[in-house]
């Protein structure tokens, strides 16, 4: 998995492609993460298009990520989840915990909106 990350108006995006599974790229990602939190970020978005497949300990990653931006007062939105991670998300019913949009735009004004 690739990850790549941009910091925009405190807003961090990133954008994760390959397959989103248990390795040391998911290590990487929670560490990244780790230090944008540090420096005070909790609005985030995370672009899954380009994601091919995703298992447990993918979706684990997300949901542990999603608890670190909400803990402090912040907010992870999803972009656009390919087929697979869209169809993980409805199995494991987390469709409805996660805030998932089509676009960055609209990610974007969503975050805005909720830091405001």
């Amino acid at each position: 998995m690739t990850t790549t990350s941009i910091l925009t108006d405190g807003i961090l995006y990133l954008t994760l492609a390959g397959d989103l599974i248990g390795s040391p790229d998911t290590q990487q990602l929670v560490a990244s993460v780790n230090e944008y939190l540090d420096d005070a970020i909790v609005s985030c978005a995370v672009d899954l298009s380009n994601i091919r497949y995703i298992n447990s300990t993918g979706i684990g990653v997300l949901v542990a990520l999603l608890t670190k931006f909400r803990s402090r007062g912040g907010e992870m939105i999803l972009i656009n989840p390919a087929d697979h991670p869209r169809k993980m998300l409805a199995l494991t019913k987390l469709n409805n915990i996660f805030t998932v949009v089509a676009d960055e735009a609209t990610a974007r004004q969503q975050l805005l909106t909720a830091a405001s």
